[in-house]
């Protein structure tokens, strides 16, 4: 199969994380129109898409505590509330999607997935490449898990993705990571161009937790996953950057290289007389 071009929709872009299931229609939309765009300039594209819970999954996830381990029934009922919220969200954008013409299909992630201490250990992957092989679009979100030593955890889009980079035949090139900031931001809100392992540890006091709830870590746990995730697969690039601005996701779609948002890699550029604005 030709690479996958892997892309996720930040919780915090599709929904408003300060409000309860609060979702942002026309961000939604724009964005599911971005993706068309992109396909009938390139119909070669193929796309992974996957995306964060936000307002839904969060919520009930943070009254729960279900990230840290599933025991009495009261857990278990807050395990099936989280997973029924995630997939409300997840139902809102398929629909998005298909009604912009995108053959989009959901991929429900607790449905297979199988952790041990809140890692995922196996997630089926046939069916997801039975549908990449159709012309289908698979979208995954962040989920409820079961998990043989807490019983249950959930498990977020960025773990699964990074899971999928493993278990595809081949690694994503690309890696896209919309968001509604610019990209990552240092300690005076200027934008980090390119983050590498070399200027990873001076940029991290400077990542705070995400705005409103994110029981999955907010963007410092999400750019070092990102960062082991570059260095696990040294081919693979990383961006992040805001979906709040209208066309990035297209450009970005059509063109993973263009200097937009925040560059993450493996591979240190910093001082080879390249500057940090180029095109990677």
């Amino acid at each position: 199969m030709d690479n996958v071009l892997f892309l996720k929709l930040g919780g915090s872009l599709l929904t408003d994380k300060t409000a309860i299931e609060m979702v942002r229609l026309d961000v939604l939309t724009r964005l599911a129109q971005e993706i068309v765009a992109a396909q009938q300039q390139q119909p070669a594209l193929r796309l992974l898409l996957g995306h964060g819970s936000g307002s839904f999954g969060h919520v009930a996830a943070a009254r729960y505590g279900t990230r840290n381990g599933v025991a009495t029934a009261v857990q278990w009922h807050g395990f099936a509330q989280v997973g029924a919220a995630a997939a409300r969200l997840n139902r809102l954008l398929v629909e998005a999607l298909l009604a912009a013409g995108v053959p989009a299909i959901a991929m429900q992630p607790s449905a297979s997935a199988v952790c041990a201490g809140g890692q995922i250990e196996q997630m089926a992957t046939r069916p997801l490449l039975a549908a990449l092989h159709a012309g289908l679009m698979p979208v995954i979100y962040g989920d409820v898990a079961f998990d043989a030593q807490q019983g249950g955890t959930i498990i977020s889009t960025e773990e699964i993705l990074t899971y999928l980079a493993g278990a595809l035949p081949q690694p994503p090139a690309w890696l896209l990571l919309a968001g509604e900031t610019p990209g990552v931001l240092d300690a005076e809100g200027a934008l980090v161009p390119l983050i590498t392992p070399a200027n990873f540890a001076a940029i991290r006091p400077a990542l705070h937790g995400s705005r409103g709830t994110d029981v999955t870590g907010g963007m410092a746990t999400k750019v070092q996953q990102m960062l082991s995730l570059a260095q696990r697969y040294p081919r693979l690039r990383i961006r992040i950057f805001s979906g709040l601005e209208a066309g990035n996701l297209q450009r970005l779609l059509q063109e993973p290289e263009t200097a937009v948002g925040t560059l993450v890699r493996a591979g240190d550029f910093m001082n080879s007389g390249t500057p940090l604005q180029m095109k990677m």
